[in-house]
């Protein structure tokens, strides 16, 4: 075993190239996962607002499952249980295509929806409900007067949330490698299986995963006082 700090053979040759395309896959399931999570949020708080009951209770239900249940477990019943009730034919095509990163995807923002629906909904509170009234009175349809009127609103307001939980989200990433997807955890893994420079393997890895989620709440806090300075005006 190696006794003194060197990086040289964890960044450079194959080893090198291994984690940077852990960093790649892990930025594009993060990118993919936020857009489908948040359009199902989007689509959640939507039905939530619809005044039905049935229909907000069954988005409740929904929401309860995904923040209690713990999202490894959520991400292995996608990956080993679920493939065993699809037709043959979608198993072959998913296996083909990329089982590890679809259902990663899928659980992820499944999971991932169910909390940005919360944020937005806490955004929605602060908007006076005047608001929805006046824009029918204007002649906007319920889901033109939700879309142009209600839901930027609701956005700006539940930012700092949603930044958050976005930066939760590429972190939670790291729980892909459980099923074997190659994003930074698992490289990172199989780097220091071969090089046995733990230390050094690890350490990188926590730096790659520091520097991207001070990013993202930075870029977070940058949007957030443009919002703020564009309503001062």
């Amino acid at each position: 075993m190696s006794t003194h700090f060197d990086l040289a053979p964890i960044l450079t040759g194959d080893y090198g190239r291994q984690i940077l395309q852990g960093i790649e896959m892990t930025l594009q399931l993060t990118a993919w996962t936020w857009v489908l999570a948040m359009f199902i949020a989007l689509i959640l708080v939507t039905l939530r607002l619809c005044g039905n009951v049935i229909v907000s209770r069954a988005v409740a239900v929904y929401v309860s499952y995904h923040r209690n249940v713990p999202t490894l477990v959520q991400l292995m019943l996608w990956y080993f249980a679920i493939p065993m009730v699809l037709p043959a034919g979608l198993q072959a095509w998913l296996a083909d295509f990329g089982a590890e990163f679809i259902f990663s995807m899928i659980a992820l923002g499944l999971c991932e929806a169910a909390f940005f629906s919360e944020d937005l909904r806490s955004g929605l509170r602060a908007i006076p409900h005047g608001q929805m009234e006046a824009s029918r009175a204007l002649g906007l349809s319920y889901i033109r007067a939700i879309r142009y009127v209600i839901m930027p609103q609701a956005v700006r307001n539940s930012l700092p949330a949603l930044i958050n939980h976005t930066v939760t989200l590429f972190k939670n990433t790291s729980l892909a490698m459980a099923i074997g997807l190659g994003e930074l955890t698992y490289a990172t893994r199989e780097v220091e299986n071969y090089t046995y420079r733990t230390f050094e393997t690890y350490l990188v890895a926590t730096v790659v995963y520091l520097f991207f989620s001070l990013t993202l709440m930075g870029a977070g806090a940058l949007l957030a006082r443009h919002f703020h300075t564009q309503n001062a005006r």
